[in-house]
């Protein structure tokens, strides 16, 4: 996005220029220019208001209501965090009593924002203009305190604020960086910061053997999906594991405390009810804390399935009663289908080199009525269970 033509937009012909476009829409892109250019607009501040609009639309998934006060680039639309985890992540601040936060690479603000919304004073500072300018025009728009500006994260005095926080870039001009070293800012600046209190956003991916040992590493999954990992340390830091679970009943969340390990849960044959752990719970390496809670065993030690005889409703996993075991082998497994008068099916699999999209193609089923099996292994064997969501 041209830095001009956004801070244009941003001027009361912008303004009135941008509420044209959201009347036109950009349901019929070729339209819309036309019209917002017999308006006498320039072909750039029209590429510019149209460009808004769209993001505005795609916005609303990750920021609700606010997106149609904010401004976007489509980059940092895409890097921005979705405002119920910046919003969760604001109040672990707010209940450590942080009073003012430093973003050291703030890109459009979505983190500012929440920081702003929770009382805290908040200060940001990206290398890219017009990333700046973006965040800025965020915090002005909705009305919140924070001053952002052009800066080398790696170079800003970060000492005077109570906490900071950074969320390394790890896309570069040839697409997503994979050493660590290669972010920005980079993995051993990462290190640095963590030697005070900090939290870093990273990728969920991120192994645990690169975690710190002081450190606490959090993953967070927002309605089934996970998002982030983030990085506490110094005071910050209570655990060493953590998985939070955002969902419509709100907000729950399990550590390391909560898990006895493998030995205490053990694995077991299947019962009457399958388990499948939120992916922050997997990630996070907790799913013998389920297991524990719901009073139940793995159905393989390397496998994130977990089986138990007794029925809970938990934030931290799906479940599913199990209502018979089909055959394996597909032919036999089609005609187990096929019997049972399936024609729509939900495949889950895990732990089995199956393709679900592939294989629900080859069965090639038809009928009335719709079903869920779930492929794993059960003791080194291939299985196929028929359950039903609970």
């Amino acid at each position: 996005m041209d830095l001009d033509a956004f801070r244009w937009l941003l001027t009361d012909a912008g303004q009135r220029l941008l509420t044209r476009a959201e009347e036109v829409g950009t349901a019929d892109p070729l339209r819309a220019h036309t019209v917002l250019r017999k308006d006498g607009a320039e072909p750039a501040y029209v590429a510019a208001a149209m460009t808004q609009v769209e993001l505005r639309a795609r916005a609303t998934a990750k920021f609700g209501e606010l997106a149609a006060s904010m401004y976007f680039t489509p980059d940092g639309l895409e890097q921005a965090t979705r405002l119920p985890v910046a919003a969760h992540r604001a109040g672990r601040l707010v209940a450590f009593q942080a009073a003012s936060v430093v973003d050291l690479g703030c890109g459009i603000g979505g983190d500012l924002i929440a920081t702003a919304r929770a009382g805290i004073t908040a200060a940001g500072v990206d290398l890219d203009p017009v990333r700046v300018a973006v965040a800025q025009a965020n915090l002005d728009a909705l009305g919140l305190p924070g001053a952002v500006q052009v800066a080398d994260a790696t170079e800003v005095d970060h000492s005077p604020f109570d906490v900071a926080f950074a969320d390394p870039a790890r896309r570069g001009e040839r697409g997503r960086v994979w050493d660590a070293e290669g972010w920005t800012p980079p993995w051993s600046f990462v290190l640095g910061l963590l030697a005070r209190d900090a939290c870093v956003k990273v990728a969920p991916g991120i192994p645990h053997e690169m975690v710190p040992d002081t450190v606490e590493a959090e993953w967070v999954s927002d309605h089934g999906d996970v998002k982030e990992a983030a990085l506490w340390s110094g005071r910050l830091a209570t655990v060493r594991r953590r998985a939070t679970v955002i969902g419509d009943g709100g907000l729950a969340t399990l550590t390391d405390e909560d898990d006895p390990g493998v030995a205490a849960v053990g694995v077991a044959p299947v019962a009457e009810y399958l388990y499948e752990p939120d992916g922050a719970v997997i990630r996070a390496g907790l799913v013998t804390a389920v297991a524990a809670g719901v009073g139940g065993g793995l159905l393989d030690e390397r496998i994130a399935y977990v089986t138990s005889s007794q029925s809970f409703r938990t934030p931290f996993a799906r479940g599913y009663q199990v209502l018979e075991e089909l055959p394996y082998r597909e032919r036999a497994l089609k005609a187990a289908l096929r019997e049972r008068g399936i024609g729509r099916l939900t495949i889950k699999k895990r732990g089995v080199s199956v393709e679900p999209d592939q294989l629900r193609r080859r069965l090639s089923l038809a009928g009335p009525n719709e079903a869920t099996i779930v492929l794993t292994r059960v003791a080194g064997e291939g299985t196929c269970l028929l359950v039903r969501p609970f």
